[in-house]
């Protein structure tokens, strides 16, 4: 069977002043039918412009996008919507996202109007009434508006939208960053049982590491539009290869105070996204950075299943 989603070489490059902003630049992967890849990386690594071109709410510069083999780079009209049904989003900010003006069922009816799976009032109503305890949100709120909601109803209403076509795959733009620490934890374990309810996998964009170790069956490190390290989960926290992906996992938070993480500090300059040189993009800020780190880094497997983007992994690691 084909992979869900297979992304192959994806580029996605900006217009500015002074040339191209590499924003995502030759990232492949795959996700399987009902898991779930997490997507790391500190903000401005391309991880969320990554999750928006894979479901063509931006147009690719280049690259290919398979949804169940079929591909959908570059089709349009029916063909697109007939994609767009499969695909759907969960943005970060859960009240920007919603229109001020339109209720909870019109916000969920407007979907179902549009693809026009459901014609009569009472077919509309029982569909709105199903998504809404699917998600969690009281029939008492059926008629309120996005103001009158706190962040976690209100992001509760955009997860049942993306629900409303029963899609088989949906990106998560980074939906819990923007709730407090109690909700987080709601929503998460919402969308894990909606996951193993509806067999829906998901892209789950995120900084936070914490966060993506609790829900993925996957992770892919991302680093100024490229993938540096990618592996499963289980395998990554346990056997963490790539220079960068070391400095975010010592970035979180640890309770133990017998035996503290080292936090590893980074030094030296960003280097621009614009028009960036060949070679490794981290090297201005890795302790580990020598003359061959200029030259072309490939993704490269070597672990089984564990790949990672540093022509001195093997030799930093022991490998």
């Amino acid at each position: 069977m084909a992979p869900l989603i297979e992304v192959k070489h994806l580029k996605k490059y900006f217009d500015v002043p002074g040339g191209k902003n590499h924003a995502v630049d030759d990232v492949t992967f795959t996700i399987e039918h009902g898991q779930t890849l997490g997507v790391v990386g500190e903000s401005g690594c391309g991880k969320s412009t990554l999750g928006r071109t894979a479901i063509r709410l931006q147009e690719p510069t280049d690259g290919q996008v398979f949804l169940n083999g079929q591909d959908i780079s570059h089709v349009s009209g029916r063909a697109l919507r007939k994609a767009r049904e499969k695909m759907q989003i969960v943005f970060q900010d859960p009240y920007s996202s919603l229109n001020p003006r339109m209720s909870i069922t019109s916000t969920l009816v407007e979907p179902l109007k549009r693809n026009g799976r459901f014609h009569s009032k009472k077919e509309l109503n029982d569909e709105v009434e199903r998504l809404m305890d699917l998600v969690g949100i009281d029939e008492r709120f059926r008629h309120a508006y996005p103001h009158e909601l706190d962040g976690g109803r209100r992001q509760r209403v955009g997860i049942a939208r993306a629900l409303a076509l029963n899609p088989e795959f949906i990106m998560c733009d980074e939906p819990v960053s923007a709730l407090d620490v109690s909700i987080q934890a709601q929503v998460l374990n919402l969308l894990m049982d909606l996951q193993e309810q509806l067999g829906i996998a998901y892209m789950f964009v995120t900084h936070d590491l914490s966060v993506v170790k609790h829900i993925s069956d996957h992770i892919m490190v991302m680093y100024l539009g490229q993938a540096v390290e990618k592996s499963e989960t289980k395998e990554l926290f346990r056997n963490t290869l790539h220079p960068y992906t070391k400095v975010l996992l010592s970035a979180i938070p640890s309770t133990d105070i017998d035996h503290p993480m080292e936090r590893l500090r980074l030094k030296g300059e960003i280097t621009s996204a614009i028009n960036p040189e060949p070679g490794c993009r981290f090297k201005a800020r890795c302790p580990y950075a020598t003359e061959k780190c200029g030259q072309p880094q490939q993704l490269e497997e070597v672990l089984p299943n564990h790949f990672v983007s540093c022509c001195r992994v093997r030799e930093l690691n022991n490998l």
